[in-house]
């Protein structure tokens, strides 16, 4: 059995419509008193990377021309270039002038995790923000394939737990209800 197979999703492990509005509110509050942290969340929520995916991002990674950036992969992902919405990119990109170095996220992997603790709006751990970023593309497209490039997926497999959950879920309610 592949490690796709054995991993499920429940609702523990991405950000439940209500808390993911209450996410957003917390981040356009502090957008501009904590402004790198605020934007590290939201980017999180934009892209799907991972925490360290994030933390590895450097000004290298953004492109003007198109407002994308790049998120090198990491567990034996693909590299992919996500497009930004221009507010956001206008943000990251601003960061990425003010900061020293090429890293825009000069926090280590502990300090993101406090950061996520100060403002995660439920006790679940910060890779449900990959979770709900994946659930909700897929909600909009309903196209797997889609799905796999944005998240970086080798192999399809591993996407598939986004589709059967939502199927699963919507499908039980259409026959329940």
């Amino acid at each position: 059995m592949s490690k796709a197979a054995r991993y499920a999703l429940n609702k523990n492990k991405y950000l439940l419509p209500d808390e993911l509005h209450r996410l957003n509110q917390i981040i356009a509050t502090f957008r501009e008193t904590d402004f790198r942290n605020s934007l590290l969340l939201e980017l999180a929520l934009a892209t799907g990377a991972r925490a360290q995916e994030l933390l590895n991002i450097t000004r290298a990674d953004l492109s003007a021309s198109d407002q994308t950036i790049l998120i090198h992969g990491l567990k034996g992902s693909n590299d992919r270039e996500i497009p930004l919405a221009q507010a956001l990119y206008n943000r990251i990109n601003r960061l990425s002038e003010q900061v020293p170095g090429q890293r825009i996220f000069n926090v280590t992997y502990d300090r993101l995790y406090q950061i996520w603790d100060l403002y995660r709006p439920v006790p679940k751990k910060f890779h449900s923000l990959r979770h709900t970023f994946a659930i909700e593309l897929y909600k909009k497209t309903k196209d797997i394939r889609l799905l796999q490039v944005a998240l970086g997926h080798r192999n399809i497999t591993n996407t598939m737990i986004y589709a059967d959950y939502l199927y699963s879920k919507e499908e039980l309610r259409r026959l329940i209800l």
